[in-house]
């Protein structure tokens, strides 16, 4: 046997709709054979509370093995799980082609999968990752005013956590009613697609649940940026949530009417001649990564799969084939960046940093560690001092920084991040930093 691997990693389809994924004794064997192997490591144990989770219920155990950790404590070890991937795309050496075929991530999702079906989820966790309804109704003209107001009140806040457990002092999306979408559309107009690289030259972004309706800006600079780089641009014209919030809890039912939903509306784009891209890398990854590998033989899927582009992978791609206007009449001095987790392994480097870095008079400084946002458990009252934990070396080198400008591809990750340090008031997403450089 090989002691690790130095090959890159592979990953293995879901096996998700086949008899096996679902038994609980089949999963508590893999799940005892893979956490002796990571006891029998403990690379990762610095990434996230997963993994001290386990090591703890190692250590206490009797035999200060893995067996004898009891099979009913193995979900402790799930529940701090959120999925980054991390752990195998960068920490593990035993993922395939290792013969001991170690998916972490993957095996969580099996656990919350089974768990999901077994016992559904507290009412709260099925509404926070019920994004499109929940970010829908709160940015009705009028509720959005309301609901802002109150989640800036303490005292309802602290309500908020005694009846329903989300922590008071975890930041909270803002609303609007004027939308990504509604924004946009008066900028769109059209631009004779230019094909460089891999790129068509015609582009449609997938707005988001998050972007539509919490970050709406992103629509105006995503459309001036890309039409200012010869870009033709437009917004999907009807979309639902990626799943990301459902694939996270192990809702995998609702992951499945979601794809249905917007696979077919995404593959008509493409053979329209749409490349697709979208301001959050989750919802990136998700079509990029994840449903791939639910659907490993749904042509459509893989047909969404190939036009999907993160936003500055897109970018770099024009650079490259020298498409990608470089005159910046603005300068953006010191950028301290967080590379979200869903953006890092995509496996497309990090081109949101060499993008800003053709600004004159600017320096990034890249922090490649995690939030621990995860959209859902730095809100949740049992894991928000958790996701405080995780984010705090992050915090600690922008504070050293003290940058001019604070980024992060994914707006929930660096809104935590700002709401932590002392040296910055606010994120901004990086599409909104290269307008500013462009003086859009």
């Amino acid at each position: 046997m090989r002691e690790g691997s130095l090959e890159a990693p592979t990953r293995h389809p879901v096996d998700w709709q086949s008899a096996e994924f679902w038994e609980r004794q089949s999963l508590d064997e893999e799940l005892e054979r893979v956490y002796d192997i990571c006891h029998g490591c403990r690379r990762c144990v610095s990434l996230c509370e997963a993994f001290p989770t386990l090591f703890d219920l190692v250590d206490e155990s009797d035999t200060m093995e893995v067996d004898g950790v009891d099979k009913a404590d193995y979900g402790a070890v799930v529940d701090q799980c959120y999925l980054c991937d991390l752990c195998y795309m960068t920490k593990c050496p035993y993922v395939p082609p290792h013969e001991w075929n170690v998916d972490f991530p993957h095996l969580m999702l099996r656990a919350k999968a089974v768990k999901f079906r077994a016992e559904g989820a507290p009412l709260r966790d099925r509404v926070l990752t019920s994004t499109d309804k929940v970010f829908r109704a709160a940015s009705i003209p009028l509720v959005d005013i309301t609901v802002n107001a109150l989640n800036g009140v303490g005292a309802v806040r602290k309500g908020l956590q005694a009846s329903v457990g989300i922590h008071h002092q975890a930041p909270v999306p803002a609303f609007h009613s004027k939308t990504l979408r509604k924004r946009a559309a008066p900028l769109l107009r059209e631009i004779a697609a230019r094909p460089v690289g891999e790129t068509s030259g015609k582009l449609a972004l997938y707005a988001t649940c998050y972007g539509n309706y919490a970050n709406p800006h992103l629509g105006e600079d995503f459309v001036k940026v890309f039409q200012h780089n010869g870009v033709h641009i437009d917004v999907v014209p009807k979309e639902q949530c990626c799943g990301m919030p459902k694939l996270e809890l192990g809702d995998l039912d609702s992951v499945n009417a979601l794809k249905e939903a917007n696979i077919p509306r995404l593959a008509a784009l493409v053979d329209q001649g749409y490349d697709l891209t979208a301001p959050i890398p989750s919802c990136v990854l998700m079509y990029k990564q994840e449903l791939p590998l639910l659907y490993p033989d749904d042509a459509d899927v893989k047909k969404v799969q190939a036009a999907f582009f993160d936003p500055f992978e897109y970018l770099w791609l024009r650079h490259k084939g020298g498409a990608l206007q470089t005159e910046f009449p603005n300068a953006l001095g010191s950028v301290a960046y967080q590379v979200a987790c869903h953006q890092r392994v995509q496996n497309i480097g990090l081109k949101t940093r060499d993008v800003l870095a053709l600004v004159p008079g600017t320096e990034i400084a890249a922090q490649e560690r995690c939030s621990g946002h995860d959209g859902t458990y730095a809100v949740k009252l049992e894991t928000h001092e958790k996701s405080v934990k995780i984010a705090r070396p992050v915090v600690r080198k922008v504070d050293q920084v003290q940058p001019d400008h604070f980024t992060s591809d994914c707006p929930m990750a660096g809104t935590h991040i700002a709401n932590l340090a002392e040296s910055v008031e606010q994120a901004h997403h990086p599409m909104t930093l290269l307008r500013m450089a462009y003086g859009l």
